[in-house]
């Protein structure tokens, strides 16, 4: 059973992930954080995280800034089902991350997490789930 679970975690890693379900659900990019550096994102270290699945036009960069912020924060810092909210400053579009209980995958720490946005119409609702680097980044399974 145990060999069993190492398979299924070795091709977890290997695989990525993918998530199901129609219209606004996306999981694909990378994010990472520099961690111990800023507490924060760090500038030269930042991939894309969740938001680049967002299909809303009004997000200009400096939103683009805050929400991968706001996904930082929620696996980083958060308490799991803990939203952490943003306000964007560019034209009206706002967010909440929720990251889920941390989990193991080999050496590293795990998350699922969401990503909600608001811009004015329907929610659009981002899924993925992203591993702790060793250097206090966190790598998006794709």
């Amino acid at each position: 059973m145990k060999s069993i679970l190492t398979m299924l975690a070795a091709a977890l890693i290997l695989g990525g992930c993918a998530t199901s379900g129609g219209g606004n659900s996306a999981l694909l990019g990378s994010f990472a954080g520099s961690g111990a550096r800023d507490r924060g994102v760090g500038s030269g270290a930042v991939g894309n995280g969740l938001i680049a699945a967002y299909q809303g036009s009004r997000l200009g960069a400096g939103d683009r800034r805050l929400a991968l912020e706001a996904e930082y924060q929620a696996l980083e810092y958060t308490q799991a089902g803990q939203p952490v909210s943003w306000t964007g400053t560019d034209g009206g579009v706002t967010g909440r991350v929720i990251a889920y209980q941390p989990y193991r995958v080999g050496s590293q720490d795990c998350r699922q997490y969401q990503h909600v946005l608001l811009d004015g119409g329907s929610p659009q609702t981002l899924l993925g789930a992203a591993c702790r680097n060793e250097d206090g980044s966190w790598s998006l399974l794709t």
